[in-house]
């Protein structure tokens, strides 16, 4: 990341009306006169008064988040993922949005997939609620990785037709704002969890429960903005090595790196806590196209919440 790369993605975060312009070492400008300090980590947080409230993941929730996927739990929907960005048709450098970046996990996994699929190395934009989430991503040290702390639900910063490709994964959407960034041609890539997802935790209260048709209703909500392309299940168990306190970690870690663990509101019974043998994935990824000329979206629109 630098000033420069940072402020070739975004518009003024004050007025909406102006592209920002870099200042080194870390400042960026808009013409209007609204001025911004990047982070020294390398990153700009954008949050307006309406998310002042609002909780995005702490250092807990990334720590279990991290556990999780160096165990290996998400690979199989990490190998759809990556198979679907080489195979797209994109632009000769491209541009991805991570919206709701976490750990960092998928913005390395977009970097990776794209590594020489294309003419020139893609650039993306690793976006999160949590300037904890932001600052992890951005400490991994990627190369052509950008970051922003933002509210999904809120006007992006981001300038129109800039992004090639936005990926959506356990992340709110807005469908207005991602189609007005999003250049002709662009896919939105989201993942959603079905009821059966993590269903070897539910038994004893420890996730909470998804409602049928997740996708269904995704793919209502987001039209007309976005027609669906493709629609791929993922489903694997992730088999247990059977170590109690291995096990124990990696259970906890699952619970305490979502939702789950801000509405949990009784510990589970006494014995009940038995871990199986092996725990579901079972999640969909959708595509998306955007459809229609961007300039006809309204500039802020009902988002689409988790």
């Amino acid at each position: 990341m630098t000033i420069q790369t940072l402020s070739e993605w975004l518009r003024c975060p004050s007025c909406f009306a102006s592209p920002l312009e870099a200042l080194p070492p870390l400042q960026l400008r808009c013409p209007n006169g609204h001025s911004f300090d990047a982070n020294k980590r390398g990153y700009l947080t954008a949050l307006g008064p309406a998310s002042a409230r609002l909780r995005g993941d702490d250092a807990a929730m990334l720590d279990a988040r991290d556990l999780v996927h160096d165990a290996g739990f998400f690979d199989p929907l990490k190998r759809e993922l990556a198979a679907v960005l080489r195979d797209a048709a994109l632009a000769p450098e491209p541009r991805v949005l991570d919206a709701g970046c976490g750990t960092g996990h998928y913005t390395a996994l977009a970097l990776e997939a794209l590594l020489g699929a294309t003419e020139q190395d893609p650039r993306v934009l690793a976006m999160d609620l949590s300037p904890a989430a932001v600052a992890r991503t951005v400490r991994r040290r990627l190369e052509s990785v950008d970051g922003l702390v933002a509210d999904t639900w809120q006007p992006l910063p981001v300038r129109d037709s800039s992004v090639d490709v936005i990926l959506d994964v356990f992340a709110p959407r807005n469908a207005s704002e991602f189609h007005r960034i999003l250049r002709p041609g662009g896919l939105l890539l989201v993942v959603v969890p079905r009821p059966e997802h993590l269903q070897e935790l539910r038994t004893d209260g420890r996730v909470l429960t998804i409602p049928e048709g997740k996708a269904a209703a995704l793919v209502e909500e987001l039209a007309p903005r976005f027609a669906l392309r493709t629609a791929r299940s993922v489903d694997a168990r992730f088999a247990l090595d059977q170590d109690a306190a291995a096990d124990d970690r990696l259970a906890a870690a699952i619970v305490a790196m979502g939702p789950s663990a801000h509405h949990r509101t009784a510990e589970p019974a006494a014995g009940s806590q038995r871990l199986p043998e092996a725990i579901t994935l079972a999640v969909d990824l959708l595509v998306f196209d955007a459809v229609g000329d961007a300039a006809e979206a309204d500039s802020v629109g009902e988002p689409v919440r988790k």
